[in-house]
């Protein structure tokens, strides 16, 4: 459900004549991939709003742009402390707008790398990628692929730890709900749901209301616990999502590495060696290992899917 105008695509569209791009979605979350290893072609945020319209365009959640990092002021910058990332991730949402980082639109990038014959990834192998979050690490598993999501952090840390709640959302809900505000490399708000109901019946259409609002807009993460909560050491979820620039996704990568993060909290440190997160495309998984750095990181592992090559005309 796009807040994009769509006055601009006769307009922008012919400029892209002959432009190849591969289509692919994480659980749901779809994207158009675009391989331009030596950063010929920059895209225009209407270009990009235009080609990931569903009803004028390809449609897409947002658009993904295969660069060499050295190719990028953003790569360089991701180079001088990882020189091993030769691939940078250049993501748009929907609207055209940068995004920092995505974790469904990470695992579907690196896939398309594989498919295009740009890296090789054996199971189990890891492979590095640039973003305007950092770098991710990428592994090939069981499940498609494994992604380190690197530390978290709260938002609005001193109201956290002293275990208050950080944020207040209205969509549509009978009342405000109180929510927990989540730094993953980009924002999320998280909305904790008591009943089935809820969760089914929200309007994503529009962008909930949030405050007090991070410093660059926030996706928001409406989740309904399971009970019991975690069963056999596995904990499980499900969520909703409406992500900036966009409006409601079948799934959110980031999103639900926050939203575990916030239910874990609100649930005072539950312990399970798995969360499984459960969105309207599929399930993805989240757990927390210590990373190189002596921190707590999030791993996000799901699947990754290719469905579709074109060429504009």
């Amino acid at each position: 459900m796009s807040m994009r105008e769509p006055e601009h695509h006769t307009d922008v569209l012919p400029a892209l004549s002959g432009l190849a791009f591969t289509k692919g979605h994480g659980t749901g979350n779809d994207f158009i991939l675009i391989s331009d290893p030596d950063n010929r072609r920059d895209i225009l945020p209407t270009q990009v709003a235009s080609l990931c319209d569903r009803h004028l365009g390809i449609g897409a959640d947002g658009l993904i742009r295969a660069i060499r990092s050295e190719t990028l002021a953003e790569g360089r910058d991701v180079l001088d402390g990882h020189p091993e990332a030769e691939w940078f991730m250049d993501y748009r949402n929907g609207d055209g707008s940068v995004s920092e980082m995505c974790g469904n639109g990470v695992r579907v990038f690196v896939h398309f790398l594989v498919s295009q014959g740009l890296v090789s990834l054996a199971d189990g192998d890891a492979l590095t990628i640039g973003t305007r979050a950092g770098v991710k690490v990428v592994s090939r598993s069981a499940a498609g692929y494994s992604v380190d999501m690197g530390p978290w952090e709260f938002l609005f840390p001193e109201q956290a730890h002293e275990r208050a709640l950080d944020s207040i959302v209205d969509a549509s809900l009978e009342v405000p709900r109180p929510g927990l505000s989540v730094d993953m490399g980009n924002p999320h708000t998280v909305v904790a749901l008591s009943e089935a109901t809820e969760l089914d019946q929200l309007d994503l259409q529009r962008s909930p209301v949030v405050d007090p609002v991070p410093e660059h807009g926030t996706n928001v993460e409406f989740v309904l616990p399971s009970d019991p909560l975690v069963n056999d050491g596995v904990g499980t979820i499900r969520m909703r999502v409406h992500e900036r620039g966009v409006g409601e996704t079948l799934s959110c990568g980031t999103g639900a590495c926050a939203a575990v993060v916030a239910t874990r909290h609100w649930a005072g440190g539950a312990s399970a060696r798995r969360w499984d997160v459960q969105v309207p495309g599929g399930t993805v998984s989240v757990r927390f290992v210590t990373g190189p750095d002596g921190r707590e990181h999030v791993v996000l592992e799901g699947p990754a899917a290719l469905v579709a090559e074109g060429t504009l005309v």
